[in-house]
């Protein structure tokens, strides 16, 4: 008789994330979408401001190479108290870049749990579930979820003409003016 072989649980997926403050609460996000973290300082320049935006959580807009992105603040984004950000995730496939307070640490997440039904509206679209470490219910984030098709179409109406002003003149050469 043979005995019957011990069932073998999957492996654990694991998933690298960025714990991130905005406001006085916690967030994870998939260090695998952001493509890079900046100071707030370092891109004062680059920013130019948008004063007619509908879109509140909007204020400002990046022109990076062949991409614009829109510059959404975290705290306003999720309803929270306004505080001031630290930094700057410029995200991968999302023409969001976030700001953010300050990056609490990077770790690994190990299971995502679906979102409960308490989680309605635009908030399915916020979060890709919920994580739990070191026993604190966590939020992820979907990287995808900042800017819905129609802000962005409002943000691309009043930006262009804002990218337009911020980009250097240039004559029939090529050169700048």
């Amino acid at each position: 008789m043979t005995s019957p072989t011990p069932l073998r649980s999957a492996p654990l997926r694991t998933e690298q994330i960025i714990l991130f403050r905005s406001s006085t609460q916690i967030f994870a996000i998939s260090s695998g979408s952001v493509q890079e973290v900046r100071s707030v300082d370092s891109l004062a320049g680059s920013a130019a401001e948008l004063s007619d935006s509908s879109v509140k959580k909007v204020r400002h807009v990046l022109r990076r190479t062949d991409r614009t992105l829109y510059v959404v603040n975290s705290a306003l984004h999720f309803g929270l108290r306004p505080s001031p950000a630290a930094l700057i995730f410029l995200l991968r496939r999302s023409r969001a870049a976030l700001l953010v307070d300050g990056i609490e640490k990077m770790t690994t997440m190990t299971r995502l749990q679906a979102l409960p039904p308490a989680y309605c509206n635009e908030e399915r679209l916020w979060y890709r579930g919920l994580t739990v470490l070191d026993q604190n219910v966590i939020p992820v984030v979907n990287p995808l979820g900042f800017l819905t098709n129609e802000e962005l179409l409002q943000l691309d109406a009043i930006a262009n003409p804002v990218v337009a002003e911020a980009s250097p003149a240039v004559n029939e050469t090529g050169l700048s003016l």
